[in-house]
């Protein structure tokens, strides 16, 4: 049987231990209604530490992380599908619902109870091959680069579904909490809308390319933006962080908190954080809708992604630096 190199969580833990490691394993067959899919480009997420570390439980042995795949396909299972081999392909988070509960029913497939997630319940894409349900991929236009594609499909998606939870009105002040793949994209979408975009985050870097692509302000996270803020959006995976933004909007002003993971939220004082209307919300994961809403935006306004390439076989290397946060923009490895 031919083989395909792939990496898997072996025992998740820090980083230090080495949780990562490279196997070969034998290359998969589509089923029903599945794509065979060779791997060209993976963007590298927060998620994917947070599953390598232990932050989200593993749901699979030895599960191979990576949510934001580039690709082609190279065989279609038996059953409907609209593929074929040689098209050009995308992967993200949600990997399948059941399609009958009453939250896929009213159009809310991300709160699916059965729901499952590329690099979480099944094999990502931190390998040459893997295996994705057709219904749940995305046709990719041929033009753009795989690695400026790849991060579109997480950090892209879930940025517009995190701003579309915010409410921002039209033309207003937006304040984004934590400057990494997600937020960077977010910005320059919401910049798009007319939306006055104000930035806090701890790294100097991040400020600097926070106000090339066009922020009205950068600060640290801790800091009050210039001006009362219509809605937020927390990307820092930081809980401390909560009764900050909550602080900074005015009034009938919205925060959504975008992360699967998040450390503790401090005790919240109903008068200062919360009262004249103020809204807490979480953002999780995206339905399809989203995902092709977000892509044919993309298209149109065609994003500057600032993207660190890895060569695939350094996938450890690129999930240290996002640790250390030494990534600014977004990480993606590369198989070619």
């Amino acid at each position: 049987m031919p083989e395909t190199t792939a990496w898997v969580v072996e025992q998740p833990g820090p980083l230090s231990c080495a949780p990562l490691r490279r196997v070969e394993r034998q290359v998969p067959e589509p089923g029903p209604g599945e794509l065979l899919i060779e791997v060209a480009a993976c963007g590298v997420c927060r998620t994917d530490l947070h599953l390598t570390e232990g932050d989200l439980v593993p749901r699979a042995p030895h599960c191979t992380p990576g949510h934001e795949v580039v690709g082609r396909v190279l065989r279609t299972g038996d059953g409907p599908a609209d593929f074929t081999a040689g098209d050009r392909v995308g992967v993200a988070w949600l990997a399948s619902t059941c399609g009958s509960c009453r939250y896929c029913r009213a159009g809310h497939e991300n709160l699916c109870p059965a729901s499952r997630y590329t690099g979480w319940d099944r094999h990502g894409g931190y390998a040459g091959l893997l295996l994705a349900d057709a219904r749940f991929s995305y046709h990719l236009p041929e033009g753009p680069p795989a690695e400026e594609l790849a991060p579109l499909l997480c950090a892209g998606i879930i940025g517009y579904r995190a701003l579309q939870r915010a409410e921002l009105p039209q033309g207003g002040r937006l304040g984004i909490y934590g400057f990494g793949a997600s937020a960077h994209l977010t910005t320059q979408l919401a910049l798009t809308r007319g939306a006055t975009v104000h930035v806090l985050t701890r790294s100097e870097q991040a400020k600097r390319l926070a106000l090339d692509l066009g922020a009205a302000s950068a600060h640290g996270a801790h800091d009050a933006p210039p001006e009362p803020l219509d809605a937020a959006i927390l990307f820092a995976p930081v809980g401390d962080l909560v009764p900050v933004a909550l602080r900074a909007l005015d009034r009938g002003g919205t925060l959504a908190v975008a992360g699967i993971h998040l450390t503790d939220i401090p005790a919240l004082n109903y008068q200062e954080h919360l009262f004249q209307e103020r809204t807490l919300r979480s953002v999780t994961a995206n339905t399809r809708a989203d995902g092709l809403a977000y892509l044919a935006e993309a298209t149109r306004t065609r994003p500057a992604v600032h993207v660190r390439r890895y060569a695939m076989e350094h996938a450890d290397t690129a999930l240290a630096d996002l640790a250390a946060d030494r990534v600014t923009g977004v990480a993606v490895l590369l198989t070619g």
